[in-house]
């Protein structure tokens, strides 16, 4: 990772110098032989004074990045950035310091060949919007949930369409609620659909089997990209990720052995560790190793607190036990979030759970996925976590939380009231599902009573694995209103449709 200081940013558009030379001057060698970026650009990450910036070389070079409040780069600086390696899959990221608050900044990748200084790959642009630090609107987007049960890209049924349709929305950013890829959800060329309609997957090598290797990971993510809605949206919109199970497979726990003929190599958590690599490497996330648990503040009307449910998950057993060490989160991150809500200043606390709070998901006949363990008490297993975080939250008085989550494949809208509860020391909140972008559709699971949630709208298919062409793809949207300080949530379909919405006052508003 790079930085750029503040005082190498412009400071009125235009001051700071032009551009470098070495990205007005032309290659001087033919185009056959100059570096490509392969799979466009992605920015991520984004902060009031802060950016990554990702792209993907043909071959090693050194990665370079332009970036300007000015769409014609005047006045722009350029960032000498790493080298791109096999070591990285070719992939390189950037970030830049010093931005300016709550303003547009264009951007532009090239990369120089190592052997032939002044040889560059042709440039691919993006642009992201950095947070604000004053009170203002604020809209993005979510969802989860890409490529899966068996479900790729196939242009003659738009491709992963949803992208353009959230891209067309002009969010200030996506939150992806995890499942970013199906690195266990091999591809056939041909699905026969129930009207009798051939759906024809684009293949790749990567897809035609389940990922094990680092090579076979690293496709899965090279796959999505391949896609030209999801390639101009990566390019527009800057990115907050979580990951979930399939970014490596399904509903995996650390220390899991597999019983999976389609495996030979049975033990996940050599697996995960190949897949978190990858991860790291193809997606726009601020680089460092472990959990990826984090929070992004975006102005005072929000703060993003962005869960790691998987790299501290316990076995998905019965989910009856009484021990307050195990579960989800992990104590460091559970007091993590307590602390955060506690502190935070912001009108609204997004909590990112790629695991949704009361729906029961079913991992074996014995044994549970999610937080629900689906007897409707008191809270046990992994739901003693999320009673202790609620009653810290009520307890310090913290208002403003809603919970996004994906995982389920359909669209809900949950109201959790203590009276409906089997637990009563927690403030009423809400949770919204979104998905899947762009995978079989599924449910509607069934709701555990335990912190009291209420189906107050569902949208889901009629048979379970109903395909992209049918429709049952969605995204959500929220729209922070920067006067009141509302907050405002769709529920979108495929086509940016709105299914259903509601707005949320803000607390001590009228």
């Amino acid at each position: 990772m790079t930085a750029i200081s503040r005082r190498n940013l412009l400071r009125a558009g235009v001051a700071g110098g032009v551009a470098g030379a070495l990205f007005e001057a032309p290659a001087f060698s033919s185009a056959g032989s100059r570096p490509v970026l392969t799979h466009g650009v992605q920015s991520g990450d984004v902060t009031a004074d802060s950016a990554v910036v990702w792209t993907r070389a043909d071959r090693p070079g050194r990665l370079w990045v332009q970036a300007s409040r000015r769409p014609d780069f005047r006045g722009s600086r350029v960032i000498r950035g790493p080298l791109v390696t096999p070591e990285s899959g070719f992939t390189g990221k950037v970030r830049l310091r010093g931005l300016p608050a709550g303003e547009k900044v264009y951007y532009r990748a090239k990369v120089e060949s190592p052997d032939r200084p002044g040889l560059f790959s042709l440039p691919v642009d993006g642009t992201f919007r950095t947070a604000p630090t004053r009170r203002g609107d604020v809209r993005f987007v979510w969802t989860g949930d890409v490529v899966g049960q068996g479900w790729g890209i196939d242009p003659a049924f738009g491709g992963l369409k949803l992208f353009e349709s959230a891209r067309l929305r002009r969010p200030d950013f996506l939150l992806h609620s995890g499942d970013t890829v199906y690195a266990d959800g091999p591809l056939t060329e041909t699905v026969t659909l129930p009207d009798g309609r051939i759906w024809r997957n684009r293949i790749t090598e990567a897809k035609l089997k389940v990922a094990e290797s680092l090579d076979e990971y690293r496709g899965q993510y090279a796959y999505n990209l391949l896609d030209d809605a999801y390639k101009r949206f990566a390019a527009a919109v800057p990115q907050i990720n979580q990951w979930d199970d399939h970014e490596v497979l399904n509903n995996w726990y650390p220390g899991e052995i597999l019983d999976d003929a389609r495996y030979t190599e049975k033990r996940v958590d050599v697996l995960a560790a190949r897949a978190r690599q990858a991860y790291h490497e193809w997606v726009p996330i601020s680089s460092r190793p472990g959990p990826v648990y984090r929070k992004i503040s975006y102005g005072p009307l929000l703060d993003v607190f962005v869960l790691d449910m998987r790299t501290f998950k316990d076995p998905n057993t019965d989910d009856t036990y009484a021990d307050p060490k195990r579960g989800l989160l992990g104590a460091t991150q559970r007091r993590w979030l307590i602390d955060g809500l506690r502190n935070s200043r912001a009108t609204w606390k997004i909590i990112a759970n790629d695991l949704p709070l009361g729906l029961v998901v079913p991992d074996s006949p014995a044994g549970q996925e999610g937080v629900a363990q689906g007897d409707n008490g008191a809270p046990r297993g992994r739901e003693l976590e999320f009673a202790e975080v609620l009653r810290a939250a009520h307890r310090h008085g913290v208002h403003g939380i809603v919970f996004l989550t994906a995982d389920v494949h359909y669209t809900a809208a949950h109201h959790y009231d203590p009276a409906r509860a089997a637990v009563q020391d927690f403030t009423p909140f809400w949770e919204f599902v979104s998905g899947p972008a762009h995978a079989g559709a599924f449910g509607p699971n069934a709701l555990d009573s335990t912190f009291g949630p209420e189906a107050v709208f569902v949208h889901a298919p009629p048979v379970a694995n109903t395909s992209p062409a049918l429709g049952y793809q969605h995204f959500g949207e929220v729209e922070i209103d920067g006067s009141s300080g509302a907050l405002t949530v769709h529920l979108r379909d495929r086509d940016g449709v709105s299914l259903w919405s509601t707005t949320l006052t803000a607390y001590g508003k009228q």
